[in-house]
């Protein structure tokens, strides 16, 4: 049995930039880092040539054109993986629509288990980019790039999306214990509801083609990626809450549904209970709200907020083989 383990992401600044759509004509950027709450896939062989499936359902086929999982079909079809094997799949949180990138982080650990299984090495930036080709070229999910890098990397980074297709993963290295301080300044809740993210970055994508204003908030959260990895890596922390708080007032006005009446209230809540800055996690809609704000204001914001406050760190490390124990 092998064993995969691949972190979530909270994504800070820039996302929207990361869909073709833009960054093949403007170049895009987003400042992201991977969290310790994971998506765990495990890999065994099944003895009778088989393949059997455990996620949210189960699925038990003898050939691979039977798998109703895009995604496990997808990715097994690019590995050339045709039988005998069970592969089950857990994750700390919800799985989908809660804006953490649990999809791509998913795609991902199947990739690191499935390759780990066939007995080929693999590297962050072979996961990532044959985890984007499956998620947008094969399976046409009208998504970004930034979650696949985010989960196959790990750490806090300046993500570049370049023109050519071309990704770059610039680790920001902080002085000192100021990555603890910024970790202890965050607090995350959920909101209790998830979404689809492919509606949402359907209706960003036609916006973006369409409308100019669009393109110019898109390009002004490029430069505030650029601006925030700059600040973190002098250890400047005092204008992260302006940066994040800038970020999601563009975010907001990109598309239809990115915001709502709720999320609005909750976000307004938390900045008259001492929040400095905040935003929802992902393309919008619901899922996790992230706010920075002295640590000794938390506690206000909770209660303001009304929310589910939930636990986390950063994590340095990108997806990992936890467990591998030949048969």
């Amino acid at each position: 049995m092998i064993i995969s383990q691949t972190p979530l992401r909270m994504s800070f600044v820039g996302g929207g930039s990361d869909l073709p759509s833009f960054y093949r004509r403007h170049g895009g950027a987003v400042v992201s880092t991977a969290i310790d709450k994971y998506v765990y896939v495990s890999a065994n062989p099944k003895f009778d040539g088989g393949i059997r499936l455990a996620y949210s359902r189960t699925e038990e086929v003898e050939r691979l054109d039977q798998i109703e999982h895009r995604l496990f079909r997808a990715a097994f079809e690019s590995l050339g993986v045709s039988g005998g094997v069970e592969v089950t799949t857990t994750a700390d949180i919800p799985s989908r629509g809660t804006g953490l990138g649990s999809s791509s982080s998913f795609t991902v650990g199947l990739l690191q288990v499935m390759s780990a299984y066939l007995g080929r090495p693999t590297s962050a930036e072979d996961l990532a980019r044959a985890a984007c080709e499956i998620e947008i070229e094969r399976c046409g999910e009208p998504i970004g790039k930034q979650d696949q890098y985010a989960a196959a990397y790990g750490g806090l980074n300046l993500i570049v999306f370049n023109p050519d297709d071309s990704v770059e993963v610039r680790p920001i290295r902080m002085p000192g214990d100021s990555l603890a301080e910024l970790q202890r300044r965050m607090v995350v809740f959920y909101t209790g509801g998830t979404r689809s993210a492919s509606a949402i970055l359907e209706s960003q994508n036609r916006a973006t083609e369409s409308d100019p204003a669009a393109r110019r908030g898109l390009r002004r959260m490029v430069e505030l990626a650029h601006l925030l990895s700059d600040e973190l890596s002098a250890g400047r922390l005092e204008s992260f809450g302006e940066i994040l708080k800038e970020n999601w007032s563009l975010k907001k006005a990109l598309a239809d549904g990115i915001t709502s009446d709720a999320i609005d209230d909750w976000h307004d809540a938390a900045v008259a209970a001492g929040a400095e800055g905040g935003k929802l996690l992902g393309a919008g809609a619901g899922g996790f709200m992230a706010f920075y704000a002295p640590p000794d204001r938390h506690d206000d914001i909770a209660r303001a907020a009304g929310l589910k406050r939930v636990p986390f760190g950063f994590d340095p490390l990108g997806s990992r083989i936890v467990f591998h124990k030949s048969a």
